[in-house]
C-alpha cells in the first residue's frame, strides 16, 4: 500500500481501526532504511494549524508494533495532536532517558518550492520536503536507533522512551499538555531533544553545538488609538494611531537591548573561536574582555558583522526583539482610530516578562500605548508560567546523556568538537526543565550552511548520507547511556 503525500490511506485506515503498514517495513522486511521512513513521514501533511498528526503517529505504531516495541498514541482533546509514546524496558537500575522529536511542522508557500513539499523528493543527494530538517529528520533518526537497539536484544539498564510531539509549532496541545496529563508516561533521568546544530564545514563536521537552554518565546501586541476622520483633512501625526504606531516601531526597531553573556555562551563562543581564528576569534576575545555596558555593545555588533559569526550569534547574547505584524484600517481614505502590531521578542534564560515589557514602554515613551501578551494560555496563567520559565536553570553538562552525546560524536565525525550552547529559538524542552530534568537540544543530521538556512523556509531539506550518520549517532548514544 503506496502512502501518498497526504497521508490520506493512513487516516482512511486509522478511522477504520486497521492496521497500516509502513512503506518503509513492506519495503525493507525488519530493516530500516531511515532515508526511506523519513520519505515516508515527509509525505504526511502535519501542518500546524490545524496540526493532525494522527497519520504520522498511526504509521510510527505499525512500525513499532512490526518490531513488537510497547507503544501508545494519545490524542489531546482536539481529536487531532496525536502524541505517540515507545518504550524499550531495561533492567531499571537507572532512570528513563527519553528522546524526543515533533511531527508537526510549519505551513508552506507552494509557488516557491521547486518540488512538491510533501512528495519527500531525492535529488542530488538531499531529500526535499517540509520537515525535512525541522523536525521529522530527528523522527526518523531517533526511530531508526530504538529499533536497532531493540533489534540487537541489548541488555540496558534504563528504559529508553521515544517521544513523538505534536503540537510543538505553537499549538496548544503541545508537550506542556502532555506533562500536565501523562507525566508519568515521559518521566526520565534526562532527555534528548532538538535545539542544537551539528555544522558540515570545508574539513568535514568539526562543530556541533549542544543546546543547554532555550529562550522564552514573548509575543506582545502593541496597540495604539487616536482620531478619525477624512483622509484629506490631516490630523496631528503624533495623535493619530498609526502615527503613535509607526513611532514606537521606530524607536523599538533601533533599541539595542544590554549585553548579557550566559556561562553557556562563554564556553560555546570560545570553543568556536578556536576553530575559528583570526578576525573573528579577535573579535570574540573583544567582546568577552569588554567589561563596560558601552563597550559590550560595540564588541557585540563587532561580532555580529564577522563572516564566521552563525545566523542566531546576536540573540546569544541579547533579548531580541522583531516586528514581525501591523494591522491598520479599513480604508484608503479613512484615518484609521486603531492601529497594533505584533512583537516576538526572544529572552534570555533569567529574564523576567513584567521588567522586559516596563522596559519596552520606556523606550517607547508614550503611555497611551498598550501592550497585551499574545498566548494560547489563560491569562491568569500566562505570569505565572513566565515567572517559572525564569527561574529555569540551564542543564549542566555533567551528566552521563551528555558524556554519551560527546562520546556518540566522536565515533562518528573524530574531528568533531562538541560545545554547550544556547537556542536562541525555544523548543518543546521546557516541561521537562521546569521539573528539574536535564534536556539537550540536538541537530543529529550535519547540515552545511545552505541547508541550515532552509528550516521553515523554501526547499527544506537533508542530505542522504549525513541522514544516515545521524542515525548511527543517535544509535551509538543511546546504547552508550543505557548500557
Amino acid at each position: 500500500m503506496f502512502l501518498n503525500r497526504r497521508g490520506a490511506m493512513a487516516s482512511v485506515a486509522a478511522g477504520l481501526g486497521l492496521s497500516l503498514m509502513p512503506d518503509v517495513v513492506r519495503a525493507q522486511g525488519s530493516k530500516v532504511d531511515v532515508a526511506v521512513l523519513l520519505k515516508d513521514l515527509i509525505r504526511f501533511d502535519t501542518v500546524n494549524a490545524p496540526g493532525d498528526t494522527r497519520s504520522a503517529a498511526n504509521y510510527l505504531k505499525a512500525l513499532f508494533d512490526q518490531h513488537t516495541i510497547p507503544n501508545e498514541i494519545i490524542l489531546a482533546p482536539n481529536g487531532k495532536a496525536a502524541h505517540f509514546i515507545a518504550r524499550l524496558k531495561g533492567n531499571g537500575t537507572k532512570r528513563p532517558v527519553l528522546i524526543a522529536a515533533h511531527t508537526d511542522v510549519v505551513p508552506v508557500e507552494r509557488e516557491r518550492w521547486s518540488v512538491d513539499p510533501f512528495e519527500g523528493v531525492e535529488k542530488d543527494g538531499f531529500i526535499y520536503g517540509r520537515g525535512a530538517l525541522d523536525n521529522k529528520a530527528a523522527v526518523a533518526v531517533f526511530a531508526q536507533a530504538v529499533l536497532r537497539l531493540a533489534k540487537e536484544k541489548r541488555k540496558l539498564s534504563r528504559d529508553v522512551i521515544f517521544l513523538a510531539e505534536a503540537d510543538e509549532e505553537q499549538g496548544a496541545f503541545n508537550t506542556n499538555w502532555l506533562a500536565a496529563n501523562h507525566w508519568d508516561k515521559i518521566d526520565a533521568e534526562f532527555c534528548l531533544n532538538e535545539g542544537g546544530r551539528t555544522f558540515i564545514g570545508a574539513q568535514g563536521v568539526r562543530e556541533m553545538q549542544v543546546s543547554c537552554a532555550d529562550k522564552l518565546t514573548l509575543n506582545l501586541k502593541i496597540k495604539t488609538s487616536g482620531p478619525t476622520g477624512h483622509s484629506s483633512r490631516p490630523l496631528p501625526v503624533s495623535e493619530t494611531a498609526n502615527g503613535q504606531l509607526i513611532e514606537a516601531l521606530a524607536r523599538l526597531s533601533t533599541y539595542e537591548t544590554e549585553i548579557i553573556l550566559l556561562p553557556q555562551v562563554e564556553a560555546y563562543l570560545k570553543a568556536s573561536a578556536k576553530l575559528n581564528p583570526g578576525p573573528y576569534a579577535d573579535a570574540v576575545a573583544a567582546l568577552l574582555n569588554a567589561r563596560e555596558p558601552a563597550a559590550r555593545k560595540a564588541a557585540a555588533r563587532r561580532l555580529i558583522t564577522q563572516k564566521d559569526a552563525g545566523w542566531g550569534t546576536e540573540g546569544l547574547l541579547r533579548n531580541t526583539l522583531v516586528i514581525s505584524m501591523i494591522n491598520s484600517g479599513i480604508k484608503p481614505n479613512v484615518i484609521p482610530g486603531n492601529a497594533e502590531a505584533v512583537m516576538n521578542a526572544r529572552l534570555l534564560p533569567g529574564q523576567k516578562v513584567g521588567p522586559f515589557i516596563e522596559e519596552l514602554k520606556a523606550v517607547i515613551g508614550n503611555p497611551k500605548i498598550e501592550f497585551e501578551i499574545v498566548s494560547t494560555r489563560p491569562k491568569d496563567q500566562q505570569m505565572p508560567f513566565f515567572d517559572a520559565y525564569a527561574r529555569i536553570i540551564p542543564s549542566t553538562t555533567d551528566t552521563e546523556l551528555y558524556k554519551a552525546i560527546e562520546r556518540g560524536a566522536k565515533t562518528v565525525w573524530p574531528q568533531v568538537t562538541v560545545m554547550p550552547t544556547l537556542l536562541v529559538a525555544s523548543t518543546d524542552a521546557t516541561p521537562w526543565r521546569l521539573r528539574g530534568v536535564p534536556v539537550y537540544g540536538l541537530g543529529p543530521v550535519p547540515v552545511d550552511a545552505d541547508t541550515a538556512s532552509r528550516i521553515h523556509g523554501d526547499d527544506e531539506r537533508v542530505g542522504v548520507e549525513p541522514l544516515k550518520q545521524g542515525a548511527r549517532f543517535a544509535y551509538e548514544i543511546l546504547k552508550t547511556v543505557s548500557a
